[in-house]
């Protein structure tokens, strides 16, 4: 596997590939876009399970110790998440406030950048992946030591 670039090194070569500042922008920026969607994606994905949780939740704590701490293991990941996206990889910071006078420079600001809301999304999907396990835990331990649901009668 070859080592990372560095932002240098990576703006240099985008660079000598698309010839011009504003062509790698428009690549940087389509990257910036992914990012955010697959932001979207963890942010959807919490809002899922904090919705179950909220309708299932009491019902699976009640089923017994193991259940009731996955629980509330899982929401904290899924709430820490949620803040570290609204914090990280979801703050704005426009490609057009990246001024230095060498575009070498300037673009690798910006990957540097680009960099950095990467590592946010790559903590904000693994909190959220924490805390869907967890959840699955509770909920496999609720379903094999859970309470009896008492279904009303049939009528026909």
């Amino acid at each position: 596997m070859n080592p990372r670039p560095t932002a240098d090194d990576e703006a240099r070569h985008l660079l000598a590939l698309y010839g011009s500042p504003s062509e790698v922008g428009k690549v940087l920026a389509i990257q910036f876009t992914v990012i955010q969607s697959r932001t979207q994606l963890v942010l959807t994905m919490a809002s899922i399970i904090l919705s179950v949780s909220g309708f299932s939740g009491p019902r699976i704590a009640n089923s017994g110790p193991f259940a009731r701490h996955a629980m509330i293991i899982g929401l904290c990941c899924v709430l820490l998440a949620v803040v570290t996206a609204l914090v990280g990889s979801l703050r704005i910071n426009w490609l057009t406030q990246f001024m230095h006078p060498d575009p070498v420079q300037r673009l690798s600001l910006m990957i540097t950048y680009r960099n950095r809301k990467t590592t946010w999304y790559v903590w904000e999907l693994a909190m959220v992946v924490c805390g869907l396990a967890c959840f699955v835990l509770a909920l496999i331990s609720y379903l094999q030591h859970g309470v009896p649901v008492a279904l009303p009668p049939f009528s026909p």
